[in-house]
């Protein structure tokens, strides 16, 4: 009887191993009409930028949106080809400062609720940013620290 337990055991976790390695990683959603119309042509971005914003990025934001900006199904958004990354720059820097709960993102909902970085200080943020914009086959303009600085002084949550 113990026996035929620990055969039973261990071909169940040969079974969900092989279920494991099969799963495949989600897919990222394509990149909407409106989102791809919605960025202005780009300038060139200081290499110094991208690999500080990288930095924040991995520290702060990789987590939940992952290494390949792809999100997380249901859970986390995409940071790749959305009007959210993509559009309005205001409205991008108040979702660092302030967090985000309970908006759908493209006509997506997403259940889990980004915290407020408003510890972060400016040039993280456009940093960060623009390091977003510019990664995960995005191509957006930059926001500058004092665009940051600018909204920062006005934002009311």
């Amino acid at each position: 009887m113990k026996q035929i337990f620990i055969v039973v055991c261990a071909l169940t976790l040969l079974s969900q191993s092989a279920v494991a390695q099969q799963k495949t990683p989600p897919k990222a959603k394509p990149t909407t009409k409106k989102a791809a119309t919605a960025a202005p042509k780009t300038a060139a971005v200081a290499a110094a930028t991208l690999t500080a914003g990288k930095a924040v990025y991995t520290q702060n934001c990789l987590t939940c949106h992952m290494a390949d900006g792809g999100g997380v199904e249901r859970m986390n958004p995409p940071l790749n080809g959305t009007t959210w990354v993509l559009g309005d720059k205001t409205r991008l820097v108040k979702v660092v400062l302030n967090g985000l709960e309970g908006e759908d993102i493209d006509g997506e909902s997403y259940a889990s609720v980004m915290p407020a970085f408003d510890a972060l200080t400016d040039k993280q943020i456009s940093d960060v940013l623009t390091y977003v914009r510019n990664s995960f086959g995005n191509k957006a303009t930059a926001i500058s620290a004092a665009e940051v600085k600018t909204i920062r002084a006005s934002n009311k949550k």
